[in-house]
């Protein structure tokens, strides 16, 4: 069997390839992402979108792909709604602490620290609330997908529960955590690494993995709850377009 794959395409972009062949998109934004590059532009053909939350930079292109390819959409339900009066087929609304599955992944939607208003013809409209997504592929491996968020307590109970693997955290700062908030949310998870995101995008966006990675290295012996100790954690920072083999 092939290994899982992840691409970040930019800033909150990225493309996962399962084992079996299908692509899950999550946040698509990418005809008007500034950090993707052309080469991957029309080249993304998705089987399942997921959606974190509803600004611009994250569903930028979830219309438009919806209709082209009529992948699964996942997204919480006011979000599902809402793609839904854009003619968006093919939606599964889900909410906070559920889970689903597509197959032999299942998905559950985790907590979001972060605002999910949506520019909707220059009205902001509700979105529901912004979340992350646990993904378990066959096999056991879990990745959790942060989406745009602070950090916060319960990421403790992510950890507890569904036991990841790998997490994919913002660290851009301003607008999201940045690394100094980022090297604790992955210990609190208690993962063995970490692909930061939404970061570099614009100058802005002032944190990068450089700090992450000085952030882990200081806070490794700090403990995180009495008696047990914030282990370390590996950095993998990735150009846009990279794409690095997750495990199976």
């Amino acid at each position: 069997m092939a290994d899982i794959e992840l691409t970040w395409l930019g800033h909150g972009t990225i493309l996962i390839g399962a084992a079996d062949g299908r692509q899950l998109l999550v946040d698509p934004w990418v005809a008007g992402n500034p950090s993707c590059p052309d080469s991957w532009k029309n080249r993304v053909a998705p089987d399942v979108l997921l959606v974190t939350h509803g600004h611009g930079d994250h569903i930028g292109d979830a219309v438009s792909m919806a209709r082209a390819h009529r992948p699964d959409v996942i997204g919480i339900f006011e979000m599902c709604h809402w793609l839904d009066s854009k003619g968006v087929e093919k939606t599964r609304p889900m909410n906070k602490g559920g889970s689903q599955a597509l197959g032999d992944i299942t998905i559950t939607m985790v907590h979001a620290d972060h605002s999910c208003g949506i520019l909707d013809e220059g009205r902001m409209v509700y979105g529901g609330e912004a979340a992350g997504y646990v993904l378990r592929f066959p096999g056991g491996f879990t990745i959790y997908v942060a989406g745009d968020t602070n950090v916060f307590g319960d990421m403790r109970l992510i950890a507890d529960l569904y036991h990841p693997d790998l997490a994919v955290l913002p660290i851009g700062d301003l607008f999201t955590m940045g690394p100094r908030e980022a090297a604790l949310a992955a210990r609190l998870l208690r993962v063995s690494r970490v692909i930061p995101t939404h970061w570099g995008t614009f100058p802005a966006l002032t944190g990068v993995p450089a700090a992450l990675r000085a952030e882990a290295d200081r806070s490794a012996g700090d403990p995180v709850d009495p008696g047990e100790t914030g282990g370390a954690f590996e950095v993998v920072a990735l150009t846009p377009g990279q794409t690095t083999s997750l495990g199976r």
